[in-house]
């Protein structure tokens, strides 16, 4: 399971977020957001999951995903 596990974290990291694909989506929620902040209001300039597709890395649906500042982002993940 453990390399399992790697190999889907790479693969996230390394194809799915440079891809054509995640760059639409996280387009999308930074403008459904209104480049907001969802947690304190500043400038987004990132997007959160709050939950990731188990199977189907990129498929995760729109209201998984939340537009986050740096310093949210990093205390979510803290």
């Amino acid at each position: 399971f453990k390399q399992r596990h790697h190999n889907r974290r790479s693969y996230y990291l390394n194809v799915y977020l440079k891809s054509e694909e995640w760059k639409r989506k996280r387009h999308l929620v930074l403008k459904r957001d209104n480049w907001r902040c969802v947690r304190c209001g500043a400038l987004a300039t990132q997007v959160h999951h709050l939950k990731y597709a188990k199977k189907n890395i990129g498929k995760e649906p729109i209201d998984w995903l939340v537009s986050v500042c740096k310093s949210c982002h990093y205390s979510f993940h803290r």
